[in-house]
């Protein structure tokens, strides 16, 4: 089950509990065609938000999972082979910058270096995406925008974001939602009632409270959901709990134990 909400004019968007006036401060971003950029933990809503945000906007969205092998060519595009012939087909950017759409790139440290090069023409007030292989030079429109995301805690320093990049982007920094908050979010996303969500997210924030010690991250509110989801599809809790909050966590048999000591502190 996925939430909605009802946009201005009247059209569903993805469900978005605000934590703050990020909401305010992407759409002033927009208004005023600045970058974003959104720092944050895995799992805290991050994607949600920007999908959010693109659907009350009346964007179109593209979204872009950043990884080791990402080159500046998979984002602006390249020839390929078509029937013979030789065919320019655009990436995702240049489609959103022709298009005036979003472009959301999740994790961009994850991508290669000269994807940055790519990104400083767009992100300054040339808003200009050269396109060397075809000879154009694309002029962002005033409905384009660029958001990007990382996790300060999970890069290393050799995965970091340059100053002289970070510093083109307004920012916003999130976090996992307060406990009342992620029990609404973990209600309105799986359809579980609040009696029974309550202790899923009481559990998830003792589960947090482990990162750094036996867990590299704590569990995300996407995974409180997929349990939430189980439970309300009839699965018994024990089941949900070990497929959604247990195994997703740790391959270690010890840690895994020691988490489900955690939950049985929970629930008894």
């Amino acid at each position: 089950m996925q939430a909605v909400q009802l946009s201005e004019e009247g059209t569903s968007v993805p469900f978005y509990l605000s934590q703050g006036d990020e909401c305010e401060i992407f759409r002033a971003a927009y208004n005023n065609q600045m970058p974003l950029l959104l720092k944050g933990p895995t799992g805290c809503g991050k994607t949600r938000f920007v999908a959010h945000m693109a659907a009350s906007l009346g964007r179109p969205l593209y979204t872009v999972a950043c990884h080791d092998d990402l080159s500046a060519a998979d984002l602006i595009g390249r020839f390929l082979l078509k029937g013979g012939e030789t065919e320019w087909v655009d990436g995702p950017l240049t489609r959103a910058v022709r298009e005036g759409a979003i472009c959301y790139l999740d994790e961009v440290v994850e991508a290669r270096k000269d994807v940055a090069v790519v990104l400083h023409p767009l992100t300054d007030d040339r808003r200009m995406l050269p396109i060397e292989r075809t000879g154009e030079v694309l002029e962002a429109g005033p409905q384009f925008m660029l958001v990007a995301s990382y996790n300060p805690g999970y890069q290393n320093i050799l995965k970091s974001l340059k100053p002289s990049t970070r510093q083109r982007f307004l920012a916003v920094d999130f976090d996992f939602p307060a406990a009342a908050q992620e029990v609404e979010i973990v209600v309105a996303e799986s359809g579980l009632g609040t009696d029974r969500v309550a202790p899923l997210v009481r559990l998830a924030g003792k589960l947090r409270a482990l990162k750094g010690q036996d867990l590299e991250e704590g569990v995300s509110t996407r995974l409180v959901v997929y349990c939430a989801s189980l439970i309300q599809g009839g699965m018994p809790i024990p089941r949900a709990v070990e497929a959604a909050l247990i195994e997703p966590l740790s391959d270690d048999a010890d840690i895994k134990q020691g988490l489900r000591d955690l939950v049985a502190t929970v629930y008894g």
